[in-house]
Parts: structure tokens; sequence; C-alpha cells
């Protein structure tokens, strides 16, 4: 008989592919998804800890599922991810109700631990071991094991993340990831040729290559019969017939390669958009995060990849309040903002997380002055953001649609702009259309559609 399972992913990319392959492996044992907690017979977390506001909301959930359980007693409650990895064993004493607890790089594990639940055979499952290995389930089995039986069927999707390695080997001094994810590993080449293929012929039109320094991509472990640079996959996989549009993240500026750069002017599916990092503006404090590059390399980056390719927008992220930033390091980091002038970023404020060093460092930022800092910061890159999107009104773009709605349509264009524009009867979800933009906001576009 099938059983129903819910999966709630926070935090990165990386997680939500991963919740893709959970789906994959626990459809093959009759386990059908359903979108909500209330009545499934399994609830998995898929959990994040690079902050800590990311891993409150995980144990707040935890409590409200612990009532579920009071009244569902066969319920199985699954906590996977950086927060399994990084607590292990501890979260059976803060959260007695939960089954299972499994790291970032054991989730194929987790039908053979519920297996033994339901057997019987144990009364709780852990397996946290960080392992150097890559395993992949095969993609073929996706759509054809995960359709099987479910309530209604799934949409077609027209985007795709693929992972190309995972883990990292540049420990900054703030980042959980060489705890929770281990040490760098890349995927080989042909099995992520094979799966872009096959998610080509299945559809998809959007591909968007993951790791946590992709950058480093086959530095670490041999990936081929010869190095394989990820400006070649980059090359390899852009050449896939079908794939209309590439991306990739996330970066780090001191990998970033001039063969990389040549990729944005050489490939013409590549979209010209980079998020690229930064961190902080300031040299000192980039030094304590031990990020390897200072703000001169940083803005020679910048440049060059504007030098091949000039539309090309660059988003970044930022932390404010790193233990020592002084308000002089501060407004180093603004006047970063003013000359980068991104289109867009994600900011926050530094919180101390678990296995970390700075986590140990004195001069401690007060908590109100992280947040006059990241409202002055964020006030100013909304000011940015809209200054930028204003300079591409009139302009004719394409887009990618992604959402049709009964009065409006939600699509992306190369450079992930949002756009919006009234419903229109040909346009449906993955089709390629053009738009004249008429008005900009601070985080999206409005249009017109334009008829061929």
């Amino acid at each position: 008989m099938n059983k129903h399972v819910f999966i709630k992913t926070f935090g990165c990319q990386m997680n939500e592919r991963d919740s893709e392959v959970i789906e994959q492996l626990l459809s093959q044992s009759g386990y059908i998804p359903v979108p909500d907690a209330e009545g499934a017979d399994l609830v998995i977390l898929n959990t994040c800890s690079i902050r800590a506001k990311a891993e409150q909301k995980v144990f707040s959930l935890l409590g409200m599922l612990r009532k579920q359980k009071e009244k569902q007693k066969q319920l199985r409650i699954a906590v996977c991810g950086c927060v399994a990895q990084q607590e292990g064993k501890a979260i059976f004493k803060r959260m007695p109700h939960v089954d299972i607890v499994v790291g970032t790089q054991q989730i194929y594990q987790l039908p053979d631990m519920l297996n033994r639940l339901d057997q019987g055979q144990t009364d709780r499952e852990i397996s946290c071991d960080l392992e150097k290995s890559f395993i992949i389930p095969p993609y073929q089995k996706l759509l054809a094991e995960t359709q099987r039986g479910r309530l209604s069927p799934a949409p077609v999707e027209y985007k795709k993340f693929v992972t190309i390695m995972q883990g990292c080997n540049n420990f900054c001094s703030y980042c959980v990831v060489p705890a929770t994810r281990g040490r760098e590993i890349s995927r080989p080449v042909a099995d992520i040729v094979e799966e872009v293929r096959l998610l080509v012929d299945d559809g998809v039109k959007e591909i968007t290559l993951l790791g946590q320094n992709v950058n480093s991509y086959g530095c670490t472990n041999s990936v081929a019969d010869k190095a394989t640079t990820f400006a070649d996959l980059l090359c390899l996989v852009s050449g896939i017939p079908g794939v209309e549009r590439l991306r990739f993240t996330s970066s780090n500026p001191q990998d970033l390669s001039k063969e990389l750069m040549q990729c944005f002017k050489d490939l013409s599916n590549l979209c010209p958009h980079f998020h690229l990092p930064a961190q902080s503006g300031s040299n000192a404090v980039l030094k304590l995060m031990n990020r390897k590059y200072s703000r001169e390399l940083y803005l020679e980056k910048v440049d060059a990849l504007r030098s091949y390719c000039p539309d090309i927008a660059i988003s970044t992220d930022i932390i404010v309040g790193f233990p020592g930033e002084t308000e002089r390091d501060f407004e180093q980091t603004m006047t970063l903002l003013e000359q980068v002038r991104y289109q867009g970023s994600f900011s926050f404020k530094y919180s101390d997380r678990p296995n970390t060093r700075s986590a140990h460092f004195d001069n401690k930022v007060d908590e109100s002055v992280k947040g006059i800092r990241l409202q002055r910061f964020q006030t100013r890159q909304d000011e940015i953001s809209l200054e930028r999107n204003q300079e591409l009104l009139d302009r004719t773009v394409e887009v990618l649609i992604e959402q049709v709605h009964e009065t409006s349509i939600q699509s992306r264009t190369g450079t992930n702009h949002i756009v919006h524009f009234p419903f229109h009867s040909v346009c449906a979800p993955g089709d390629t259309v053009k738009v004249k933009l008429t008005h900009a906001g601070r985080h999206s576009l409005n249009g017109e559609f334009v008829s061929e």
C-alpha cells in the first residue's frame, strides 16, 4: 500500500536538489509526495544551518510536529541535511519524537532506514558520516517513479538544478559548509552530461549547475580521463542540444578564471548573470573571514567580467557585523556597493555558527549596531536596484515564462530579472518570448508582450 510523504526544504539550491533525490528514492519504495504535513505518513525536514535563523525555524517546526505525532502515532519524522549533519544524535535528545537523523552525504540510505523501522529492527535511525563519495541515484528513473501513484500529475518543469560537486575546501572562518558538507569532491563529467541530456529530453530548457564553489570544479579529484575545468564543463553542457539557458552558482572570487569569463563571451546560451559573493568590502574583515582575495582583486574581477560581457548583471552576498568590523570597515562595504552597483544582493547580520572559527572571535558587534548597518546597506541596495532596473526601460528583451496566471504572466530574463506582463493566450510556461520593458520596480519589472 502506498504511503504519503511531505518534504519541507530549507536553505540553498543544493538542498532543493537533495530533496528531489530524496523524493526519487522514496518513490521507489511506494511513497507519494503530498503538499502538506497533515495526513502524511512521513515528514522530512531537509535543513539548513548556514544562519542561526534557518536552524531556529527547523526546531520550531519540529516542535509543532510533536503535537501531530501525539495524535498520529505511526507518523515518521526525519531530519536531513546540514542541521542533521551538525547536531547528529543531539537532535534525539532535544526532540525525542524524531525517528531519523540523516546527514548530507547519507540521504541515499533513507529507504533502508525506514524499512528497518517498519520491521521493528530499530527504534531510531541515524547516519551522519561524511564520506568522500558522490552518490546520486540514476536520474532516468525520476519522472517515471515519482509520477507513479501521485494524487495529481506533477507540473512540467522547465528549469532544473544539476549538482556538479559538493563540499568546500576554503574554510571561511564563518562558514559551516566544510563541517556539514565535507571536503570538495567533483562529480564525473559523463554523469553530469548524461543527466542534462535526460533533463532536456524531458522538456527542461534551463539548467543551473550547482556546487558550493563551482569555480574549483575538477581541481580536487579526477573527474575525467583528462583534467576538466569548470570552463570546460560549461562548454560541454552548453553544447548539448536543447539547453536554451545555462546558469551556475555559487562562485568564490579567488578562483574566477579568465577562461570562465571568456565563456560569457563565447557561449550564447550562458545567461549573462553572475552571483559573485563579496561578503565584505574591507580587506581587514576579508582577512578575518579567511576570504583569500582582497577588495582590489575583487574589483579587478568585476571589471574583467564586464569587459567580456558588458551587459552582465552581477549580484552578491554581504555579511554585516562580522566580529571586529568597525564603522570604517562597514563604510568600505558601502563604497564597494557604490562602485560595483550590484543588480541585487543577499545581505545578513553575522551570527555565530557551531564548528566555525569566528564563533570564538573577540570583538563581537552589538546586535543593534548590526541592525542599523544592515538597514543602511539594504536601503541603498534597493535604491541602486531600482536605478539599474530603470536603465532597462524601453528595451525589448527575451524572457522565459515561469508562471501563467489569470490576468498576468511572470517571466525571467537571462540577467535574472523578474518581468511581469499582462496575460496573453499564446504564452505558456516554458515558452521563450519577447517583452518590451515599460516599468521598473526595485525587485522586478513590468512589460508588454511583443508579437513576432
